[in-house]
């Protein structure tokens, strides 16, 4: 397995290199396209200099091209019959037609610097070969002569070109052991995210990573910390709901099972046979109300947020007057006023059974809980982009500590009053996973004056 520092030694490399022959390529290409031409004026300038000096001098020409040539040019003298003479380092390749001797000895200047076949990754400025020259006419005494010359590239340059190339050298060498080393910067804290990611697999969600960087390093830091704690606090919902789920189940299942040994006393009064199959019926029913609940938030967490099944519109006061006719017996027993202020015009889009459930859960969890002769108001608005519900009860409203966990599963304000009431505590969660379906939110607020509910549904 290649480790990160390897990658990244490899991606350097392949960076140079291929920086490196991108950046030839187009300096080449600049080369051919604007230097060329200006590079063969300049010579035949030169050549035209040196050709004037020799015929002026006609007896010091060859001590003349050897001194021209020691400081730095290539040169070839022909009389096209047979007589030539180099001067200077051996070009590599002695290509030149004959027809371009014949165009010089004519009287013509050669061009062939700038006449150079143009190719992508070969550079006419170092080619010494003899096409690659530029020529001009040399009249000696009564002979004519071509000469053609171009630049001694190595000798020109000569050690310069060492230190051009050393310093290239060192300037990639030191430029990747410098990035190597700084990578470590980068690398150590993935590495320590990795070694976080496998404590988190093994359920240790104690985590301490450095989160002071202000990168994106850091800030990915700081969002695992979070992750790990989120993934902390799932855990340990899950391990509640297992826990209360078991007691839960455990607690009537206790009871049905003693009170049956009683039930099968032969001796035991009537009276007391009656009660006591009365208990376990009453705990029977709380046992299948749990399972249908458990059942229900099993299906609706299974199912697809993003489209609710069954779909329909229908009336939002419609469906609370269903509600408060099933509520109703509870309201008058416990003389409870009741006022809606829906508007008719409001039409839901969305599962009408379970948006059903969320009227129910929410009136039902008012009238449980309001001491006799208080009230509760149902008021509706829509907007342009929602339709907001507000469920308001006169209580003695929750206090502040509770309000966060209302909506966990099996949260109970007062366990003793909702356990003897045969409420299972899984309502609210219900309640919020409807309306998360739904893609709206729910809200809850509380003062000594009572609650409030506000259910936002969007409009579909």
């Amino acid at each position: 397995m290649r480790t990160l520092y390897v990658r990244i030694f490899l991606i350097t490399v392949a960076v140079i290199i291929v920086s490196s022959v991108l950046g030839f390529f187009f300096s080449n290409i600049y080369y051919h396209a604007k230097l060329k031409e200006f590079n063969d004026e300049k010579l035949v300038g030169i050549a035209m200099d040196m050709k004037k000096f020799a015929e002026e001098q006609p007896d010091t020409v060859e001590r003349y091209l050897n001194n021209a040539a020691s400081l730095g040019y290539e040169i070839y003298v022909t009389d096209g019959e047979g007589h030539d003479q180099f001067y200077g380092r051996e070009f590599r390749e002695k290509d030149l037609d004959q027809q371009a001797i014949r165009l010089v000895l004519g009287g013509e200047v050669y061009h062939g610097v700038a006449e150079f076949p143009s190719q992508p990754f070969i550079t006419g400025f170092f080619d010494n070969q003899l096409s690659n020259t530029v020529g001009v006419p040399l009249q000696v005494g009564d002979t004519q002569y071509a000469m053609f010359m171009r630049p001694d590239i190595i000798l020109q340059f000569g050690e310069l070109r060492i230190f051009f190339a050393l310093i290239g050298t060192l300037t990639v060498g030191i430029s990747v052991l410098i990035f190597l080393f700084s990578t470590r910067y980068l690398v150590n804290p993935i590495e320590r995210l990795s070694e976080a990611t496998k404590r988190i697999a093994q359920g240790n969600y104690n985590l301490k990573l450095n989160t002071a960087r202000r990168d994106e390093i850091g800030q990915l830091a700081q969002h695992f910390m979070t992750m790990s704690r989120e993934l902390e606090r799932v855990d340990q919902a899950r391990q509640q709901f297992v826990s209360n789920v078991s007691h839960e189940i455990q607690s009537p299942l206790t009871s049905i099972q003693g009170f049956a040994q009683l039930v099968a006393d032969r001796e035991l009064p009537e009276q007391e046979r009656e009660h006591y199959a009365s208990i376990i019926e009453e705990e029977s029913r709380h046992l299948s109300l749990l399972s249908k609940q458990l059942l229900l938030l099993s299906s609706l967490e299974q199912g697809n947020e993003d489209m609710p099944p069954t779909q329909t519109t229908f009336s939002l006061k419609g469906q609370f007057r269903q509600a408060v006719q099933v509520l109703q017996w509870q309201l008058e027993d416990k003389e409870l006023s009741l006022r809606i202020s829906v508007p008719e015009s409001i039409e839901l889009k969305g599962n009408e059974v379970l948006l059903m459930q969320v009227w129910m859960n929410l009136l039902g969890n008012a009238v449980q809980h309001l001491p006799k002769g208080r009230s509760i108001e149902i008021r509706a608005e829509q907007t342009d982009k929602a339709c907001i519900v507000h469920i308001q009860d006169t209580g003695d409203g929750i206090a502040a500590e509770h309000l966060p966990f209302l909506f966990d599963r099996f949260y109970r304000v007062d366990h003793a009053r909702e356990r003897s009431s045969g409420r299972t505590g899984l309502g609210l969660a219900i309640v919020q996973k409807i309306v998360r379906i739904h893609h709206g939110t729910i809200e809850v607020s509380s003062s000594a004056e009572g609650t409030l509910f506000t259910v936002t549904l969007p409009q579909m």
